[in-house]
């Protein structure tokens, strides 16, 4: 079943939903717009994980 996980997987799941949210505006003020994409962006159904 899917919701029978190990611990540490779950923890290393839960860093890759934090990581794949989008910049936050203060940064994008902070910095000019000069930063405006996240490198870590992912898309649950093109990219996939190594875990």
């Amino acid at each position: 079943m899917s919701r029978n996980k190990e611990l540490g997987r779950k923890i290393r799941l839960m860093k890759k939903i934090k990581q794949n949210r989008r910049v936050p505006g203060w940064v994008m003020m902070r910095t000019a717009r000069k930063v405006t994409q996240n490198p870590l962006r992912r898309n649950w159904r093109r990219g996939s994980l190594k875990i």
